[in-house]
């Protein structure tokens, strides 16, 4: 876990670099720079169906690099077909956290992202009484995606399309199955710059 935060600010730090070293023409004001939008998560794997939402606000320190807050709700069902035949698994995950993306081009992006999590489990076995569990844990997201054009920051709304894994090696992270395997997470959405004032800068 120390890894997965160390590596978080790793990447946190190169785009405030990053963002330091870049010369740009235009100057625009902080709120200028902010957005929101957010995300659908789905995930179908090894028996197990993920499905949930991520709203985010955001802010662009640089036409290449955004940092911002998530916070997220998903809903896993998990089934055992292979040691006890169709025991339940049914997971409710709320919680949020702090992401940085880096776009090397305008289609293509990197992200890291720092959650913390409260757990609800419910374990519906085929023969017994059902037991419920209740935990929380940390996650570190990592992974890159595809947009439809981020035109700087600033710019107009776009769409993306993200896989990410979790590789903090929690067993107890919301992102792995039953035998703690790390499921991967397809989030598609959308992001939207605030007080644009109608100015699109390229």
């Amino acid at each position: 876990m120390k890894r997965s935060v160390i590596f978080f600010l790793l990447v946190a730090l190169a785009a405030s670099s990053f963002a330091q070293k870049e010369e740009e023409k235009e100057k625009a004001s902080f709120r200028e720079n902010l957005f929101t939008g957010g995300s659908i998560s789905l995930s179908f794997f090894n028996n197990t169906f993920l499905v949930g939402g991520s709203p985010v606000f955001g802010y662009s320190p640089s036409n290449w690099a955004d940092v911002g807050v998530v916070v997220n709700y998903n809903y896993t069902s998990y089934r055992d077909y292979n040691y006890v035949f169709n025991d339940k698994l049914r997971q409710t995950v709320y919680g949020g956290g702090g992401f940085v993306k880096l776009y090397p081009v305008r289609f293509l992006f990197a992200q890291a992202q720092f959650e913390h999590n409260f757990i609800r489990q419910k374990f519906i076995p085929n023969i017994g009484i059902t037991q419920t569990y209740k935990t929380s844990a940390n996650s570190m997201l990592v992974g890159g995606g595809y947009t439809t054009g981020r035109q700087g920051r600033g710019g107009q709304p776009f769409y993306y399309l993200a896989v990410l894994f979790d590789v903090s090696g929690n067993d107890m992270s919301p992102y792995t199955d039953a035998y703690g395997r790390t499921i991967p997470i397809i989030r598609g959405g959308v992001q939207v710059p605030l007080f644009q004032g109608g100015r699109w800068r390229r």
